[in-house]
């Protein structure tokens, strides 16, 4: 390689949660004029790696097709089903039985070796779900940071009770939805899940894929990894929030905190139809439920009524996609104060508004830290695995409030949560104190400056 280039090399998954934080990060170093940065990913979001060349150039580098097993997106209904169940263990184990494909994983690996052979990175940033990247920095001996677009417990608390973790023993474990402290049949349940994780793998489909993957780590002289190797491999661990959002604990030196991911803003016009309607509207209830939450006809019935039940009071704005669309009832049976959008042009423009009084949201680890990040109150309709951990801290730190039942998407449920998370005062107060914290970590800024401080980069 040239002595004088210093290649960074970005690596994600092509979901959203995933990969949005990369591309606010990767942006920013294009802005500062940084040169020889690389972004790889999947061949659906060539146009989003494109746009963020803003000043030097971001070179896209294909990963191929997605990989049905890898991407929640592209799960089917079947699936879809098992992952969202209500029982926390029995959808986080549909979770990884559905995801844990060594075959598959080996595939991107081999497609992201090629880019290396041909980009010759100085630095990796990898987002920490993308295990196939992890496991070629190690391997080539690349220095790596690792992106965390979740609460930092998520990624050092370990899911079995006899390995190596960075929390108290009695911490909760992620996918749980446990809050800390806990009683004492919390913590029964607990220590449950952790052993119920040793057994999942104690399944013949499961042993022998565990089995295949150890031969296939062998193949490329990783040998056995323990648990948390992404975290003791990583040179740097940049994680999208603050320590106020998470239960405490000793953090390690490697992780910093830089808060939300956020672009600088407005993202998009600011003449646009639904920006003159947010400019309009006194008060605007915020509905965006993530790009994996496939909601039934009941369900959007459901939503409607709320809606209507809110008029003359709010105004709803919905984000629903529109393969969705189609389950709602007639339009000129719709309540005038709801607002339906397939798409919108920024959904952090629309948190940013201060016409916006509350998001109800799925809190995945974005919307979780982005709605806070502008000071917004939530109302959580939580879908899956970490959702349910972030509903719960943010239900104890009182900037949200849990629907009972989510799947039900109960009508009388949704307007008493709403309702009290409007009319009582301290959500938004304790919402507007965290969001100040999160603006003070320096997002983008922030970890654009602790990637150039990296020794590789020297």
């Amino acid at each position: 390689m040239d002595a004088a280039r210093r290649p960074i090399l970005f690596v994600s998954l092509p979901e959203s949660g995933l990969v949005n934080p990369l591309l606010v990060l990767a942006e920013e170093l294009s802005r500062q004029k940084v040169p020889d940065l690389w972004f790889a990913t999947d061949e659906p979001r060539r146009g989003d790696v494109k746009k963020i060349g803003v000043g030097s150039p971001v070179e896209f580098a294909s990963l191929g097709e997605v990989v049905t097993e890898l991407s929640a997106v592209t799960w089917d209904d079947a699936v879809y089903r098992e992952v969202t169940q209500s029982s926390r263990f029995k959808a986080h184990r549909a979770v990884v039985r559905h995801s844990f494909k060594p075959g598959r994983h080996e595939e991107k690996f081999r497609k992201l070796a090629a880019v290396v052979d041909e980009v010759r990175p100085a630095l990796m940033v990898i987002d920490c779900i993308s295990s196939f990247a992890i496991e070629l920095a190690m391997a080539r001996r690349i220095p790596f940071v690792l992106s965390v677009p979740f609460v930092p417990s998520n990624v050092l608390t370990s899911f079995i009770p006899f390995s190596k973790g960075y929390t108290p023993r009695d911490f909760p474990v992620p996918h749980t939805g446990l809050p800390y402290p806990m009683t004492f049949a919390q913590r029964v349940t607990n220590t449950l899940f952790k052993w119920w994780n040793v057994a999942m793998f104690c399944t013949p489909e499961m042993s022998k894929a565990v089995a295949e993957e150890n031969r296939r780590r062998q193949a490329h002289g990783l040998g056995k990894l323990s648990l948390m190797a992404r975290i003791e491999y990583a040179d740097l661990v940049l994680c999208n929030s603050i320590a106020e959002l998470d239960y405490p604990f000793d953090i390690p030196e490697k992780v910093r905190l830089v808060g939300a991911m956020v672009p600088p803003l407005p993202e998009g016009r600011q003449d646009d139809d639904l920006s003159r309607w947010l400019d309009e509207q006194p008060s605007v209830v915020y509905a965006g439920f993530g790009t994996i939450t496939r909601l039934t006809r009941e369900q959007v019935r459901s939503m409607v009524e709320v809606a209507r039940r809110l008029e003359g009071r709010h105004q709803v704005l919905w984000k629903l996609p529109s393969e969705q669309q189609h389950l709602l009832p007639p339009k000129e049976s719709l309540p005038e104060n709801l607002r339906i959008e397939s798409w919108v042009p920024s959904q952090l423009d629309v948190l940013a508004h201060p016409n916006v009084k509350v998001f109800f949201t799925h809190a995945g680890g974005n919307g979780y830290n982005e709605g806070v990040y502008f000071g917004k109150p939530l109302v959580v309709r939580p879908l899956w695995v970490d959702c349910y951990d972030q509903a719960v801290r943010g239900r104890d730190f009182g900037i949200s409030l849990t629907l009972d039942r989510p799947r039900d998407m109960n009508v009388d449920d949704v307007l008493d949560k709403l309702t009290r998370v409007l009319e009582t005062p301290s959500f938004r107060e304790n919402a507007e104190r965290l969001g100040a914290l999160q603006r003070a970590a320096g997002g983008r800024e922030t970890a654009a400056g602790l990637i150039l401080g990296h020794p590789a980069l020297a």
